[in-house]
């Protein structure tokens, strides 16, 4: 969150509920950026990373559930679904697929802003964690640098994709398959090549990695603990 204002997206068909809960939010310090429907949602977050997104899940064409569906590999950010109190099974799927909380229409606008500051705040503990550090070597996700035996080393945006998903799973294996998908790149060469690259900044000895290993027919694996 750039100093602090958190940028939420707004996703409802209606006008109305679109326009009152970016006026309420604004009103209450936020950023907030809208979007009409599903297709227009995917496209805001190729280029924005939002903080947060109020999600309508009953919208023409594509409902919220298939946004969810669709590009919830792709971004971690927290989902807050707006249902209708008759959606109790759309309200239980969308849970159990990647939403973080739910809010019954209509709604108090105060109650909103209390569920979205207590998914930030855990969201902000989150991030305030993603410094990870094991046998003389650093990994700081926020400032996308590797220290390893004082010497640092940048990495990109690609790279901290890979690494915040691995470090959230440690032990499990990622075949080149999930490693395309997280980062949208098909070619397993290319995906190779990244490792190869992330192994040079994490590894004592990159050619006989300790850390970020290879299970052979199967894909990568990060063991740090």
């Amino acid at each position: 969150m750039d100093n602090n204002i958190a940028h939420i997206l707004v996703v409802d068909d209606d006008d109305g509920i679109r326009s009152l809960v970016k006026k309420y939010l604004s009103e209450n310090n936020f950023l907030v950026s809208t979007a009409e429907n599903a297709e227009d949602a995917a496209k805001k977050i190729e280029i924005i990373e939002f903080d947060l997104i109020i999600l309508d899940i009953m919208m023409p064409g594509k409902s919220g559930l298939d946004f969810i569906n669709e590009n919830r590999k792709f971004f971690d950010t927290p989902i807050i679904l707006l249902t209708a109190k008759g959606e109790p099974e759309e309200r239980i799927e969308g849970l159990e697929i990647g939403a973080d909380d739910y809010l019954p229409k209509p709604f108090e606008p105060k109650e909103l802003i209390l569920r979205i500051q207590n998914i930030l705040n855990k969201t902000k503990n989150i991030i305030q964690k993603r410094v990870i550090e094991f046998n003389n070597i650093k990994i700081d996700l926020n400032k996308l640098i590797i220290l390893k035996n004082n010497k640092e080393y940048k990495i990109n945006n690609t790279e901290k994709i890979i690494l915040e998903k691995m470090i959230d799973n440690p032990g499990k294996t990622f075949a080149r398959e999930d490693i395309g998908l997280l980062i949208k790149l098909d070619k397993e060469r290319s995906i190779d090549v990244i490792i190869t690259r992330l192994r040079k900044k994490i590894e004592l000895d990159p050619k006989n990695p300790k850390f970020l290993q290879t299970i052979r027919g199967e894909g990568y694996v990060l063991w740090i603990e």
